[in-house]
């Protein structure tokens, strides 16, 4: 994930760029098609804003020229006094006030319409995004990290959101003031009006220099901050290896090296970012110098009023304001086509195919009544009996690299079966093609009779239990991580569950007992949590149960204590277990042994030790090692 950004508005000045502006960001208008009437009033109250505050200098002018034909006059060389009509002051004060409270109150209504519909619409893209990740077949995670999507669910949609609510109307704004600023000003005066573009033109020039120049250092300082940020998360994430090793002298160096880098050029960029508003503000003042000298020359030639003048004096800054705005509003509106690009490719990512439809039970009971078996499986309900067919299963994760060559294996409900073989023999993959997480190249697997590619996937999924090696526990109460999705679990059953594991004394110990929230302050040991997942699946109380290295990463006498519960689950379903330790597989009804995508032995343990193949060398290399 991005490390954060510099400070001030250079600090976007590295920002990444849509290799097609224009493509995408018609993607997002289309995305935001439904909010589009709203939008066009948004920024036509805006555009209408940004006129009564380009009025405004006009009626100052007014105002001025009533005030100073009401001064004193030198008439044949005597003061002459004049009296100031305060009727028509009056009337152009109130006109004055008018258009500024309309200007703020129309700037209000844009900005309050804009920050709705930018959440809106990034309330649904994150939405969007949700449902997406669960429509995208697991290749697409084979591919891509959880870090890259997490980033477009957050910084991406952030992104476009912040871009929406204030770049957008920013951009319309600034637009106005500056066309209806040069507009005023040369309806007023051209003389002047000229005078004022090329002191400006000066100011544009300077600060392209000056963003030139600062733009390479905001990338090197993007680079710096990542390395910087990377060396740290990765000495700190290893810091106990870093020590073992010596490496801090090492890690140090290191690390100030990308510290000076991250100076360098963090100092050089700000400088110059901080360059542009004492520029802008000089050319600004250099403005108005250069209109009060050239006003004054044309007022005493008696070609302007002096209320001319005051109202240059105001349109110089309104004529220069924008030209910031816009650039600032630009750079925004490439950063969020950026965000868009990675945001909508996401969204457009191939789905899985087309879900079938109707219940596990459905499908069943049609089976059985074309096979003369009519009604047979009708008490089980949903719930599977727990047979389980692979016929010539085939599969690959990419198209000309198979990994299951041509697997069959029958197991007949409440069997034990243990799938074991060398790392990268296709062991998982089974798990991965029996729950359906991937889909076939080839052949089927057959639930009861029923092939899992004809029914939809969460009837697929609600016939396991599942035990993996890597545990998940989520910040939630312990009564919470047991019963997870499960509807209408009983405090009674998650005791049982929590006893048949061994767990139930550990938890009363806690300090709210099965209420205890699990974080950082109830941190939990490999092996707890382990048995918190074992328990999960006896509540779960699917009929068939995969257990994958369940046991591979704690010690001998922890492993012992969740392989009794293990045992215990498995007792009345179906179970598949995948483990290196052959030791804990002794008792299974079916040892399938795998090889390069193929089944090679299958049998019991003995039967497979007798035969003295590819298992019996694998089993006695374990023991082997275990011995010395």
């Amino acid at each position: 994930m991005p490390g954060p950004m510099g400070h001030g508005p250079g600090a976007r000045g590295a920002a990444e760029k849509p290799q097609d502006f224009n493509a995408v960001m018609g993607k997002l208008a289309h995305y935001s098609k439904r909010y589009l009437p709203a939008i066009i009033i948004a920024l036509v109250l805006g555009a209408f804003g940004t006129v009564c505050q380009i009025v405004g200098p006009d009626k100052l002018k007014d105002i001025t020229n009533e005030i100073t034909k009401g001064l004193p006059a030198i008439v044949h060389g005597r003061p002459v006094l004049n009296s100031i009509d305060l009727d028509a002051v009056t009337h152009i004060g109130f006109t004055l006030v008018a258009l500024y409270v309309g200007y703020a109150l129309l700037s209000y209504a844009q900005s309050w319409i804009m920050a709705t519909i930018s959440q809106r619409t990034a309330q649904s893209l994150r939405d969007d995004i949700s449902k997406k990740i669960n429509r995208l077949p697991l290749r697409y995670f084979d591919n891509t990290s959880y870090g890259d999507v997490l980033s477009r669910i957050t910084n991406d949609v952030d992104a476009i959101g912040q871009t929406l609510g204030q770049s957008l109307g920013a951009l319309v704004t600034s637009i106005t003031l500056f066309v209806g600023a040069l507009v005023m000003m040369f309806a007023n005066n051209v003389t002047l009006t000229l005078t004022a573009i090329g002191v400006s033109i000066i100011g544009l020039v300077l600060m392209m220099l000056i963003m030139r120049f600062s733009q390479k250092y905001f990338a090197q300082q993007q680079l710096a901050l990542g390395q910087t940020n990377g060396h740290v998360e990765e000495m700190y994430a290893g810091h106990v290896i870093v020590k073992a090793y010596s490496g801090e002298a090492d890690s140090i160096r290191q690390f100030e090296r990308y510290n000076d880098s991250l100076y360098e050029s963090g100092w050089k960029s700000q400088f110059l970012s901080g360059l542009m508003m004492p520029f802008m503000t000089f050319i600004g003042n250099l403005g108005y110098v250069a209109v009060c000298v050239v006003g004054a020359a044309l007022a005493m030639d008696g070609r302007i009023e002096f209320g001319v003048i005051v109202a240059f004096m105001m349109y110089i800054r309104l004529f220069t304001q924008p030209l910031a705005q816009f650039a600032q509003a630009m750079q925004n509106l490439q950063r969020c086509g950026a965000a868009s690009e990675r945001v909508f490719g996401f969204l457009e990512e191939p789905e899985m195919g087309v879900d079938a439809t109707g219940s596990f039970a459905e499908h069943r009971a049609q089976i059985e009544a074309a096979q003369g078996h009519a009604h047979m499986s009708d008490a089980l309900g949903d719930r599977a009996r727990g047979d389980v067919d692979f016929d010539h299963v085939r599969f690959g994760y990419k198209p000309d690299t198979p990994v299951i060559y041509d697997f069959s294996a029958s197991v007949k409900a409440g069997q034990k079966v243990a799938i074991v073989g060398p790392t990268g023999a296709g062991k998982t993959t089974m798990v991965n093609l029996l729950m359906r997480f991937y889909e076939l190249d080839g052949g089927e697997i057959r639930i009861d009779g029923v092939p899992t590619a004809s029914i939809p996937r969460s009837e697929v999924h609600r016939q396991f239990s599942m035990v993996l090696q890597d545990t998940w526990v989520f910040q939630g109460t312990v009564r919470d991580n047991i019963v997870y999705d499960k509807q209408g679990v009983t405090d009674e059953q998650v005791r049982a569950a929590a006893k048949a594991v061994g767990l139930d004394r550990f938890i009363e110990s806690l300090p709210q007992g099965y209420d205890t929230v699990l974080d950082d302050k109830a941190a939990l040991s490999a092996g707890q949590k382990q048995l918190l997942t074992i328990a999960r699946a006896m509540v779960q109380d699917a009929p068939i149960l995969i257990l994958d290295e369940a046991t591979s990463s704690v010690d001998t006498r922890t492993e012992e204590l969740i392989q009794k519960a293990m045992d215990q689950l498995a007792v009345g379903r179906t179970s598949f277990v995948i483990a290196h330790r052959l030791s804990t597989i002794r008792n299974a009804d079916m040892i399938l042994v795998m090889n390069h995508g193929d089944i090679i032995e299958r049998g019991t343990h003995q039967e497979l030790l007798d035969k003295g193949g590819f298992y019996a060398d694998l089993y006695n290399s374990q023991f082997a090692s275990l011995v010395a």
